[in-house]
């Protein structure tokens, strides 16, 4: 079992999808099952793509790992505009200030992983 209590990326993507997991049950309870259905994907990629990158074959593997979680990330960031643009959808703010976060994390490991 990977131990992501020592490891911010997997930590924070692990509260993420927890936290994504309540919000979408509540975007079902409200009958936006469209939206709850995406955004339960995005959401929850982001910290699988991440797990998977602590595995990685190669370097190249790490960094499209940490690829598709960015990807997945700003899909996510997408329906939770959405959701806090839209006058029928209820909104979290918690869930934004934790994408924006993880966000600062991925790109961050991004960003020193194509420099060396």
């Amino acid at each position: 079992m990977i131990n992501f209590e020592n490891n911010p990326l997997l930590d924070k993507t692990v509260q993420f999808s927890l936290d994504i997991i309540e919000f979408c049950e509540l975007l079902d309870e409200k009958r936006k099952f469209v939206i709850a259905k995406q955004l339960l994907r995005s959401g929850t990629s982001i910290g699988a793509n991440a797990f998977e990158a602590q595995n990685p074959h190669s370097k190249n593997d790490f960094i499209n790992k940490i690829k598709i979680a960015a990807k997945e990330l700003e899909e996510t960031k997408y329906w939770l505009y959405l959701c806090k643009n839209s006058k029928t959808y209820p909104f979290n703010e918690r869930l934004e200030n934790q994408i924006t976060e993880i966000g600062k994390i991925i790109y961050k490991i991004l960003s020193t992983s194509l420099k060396n």
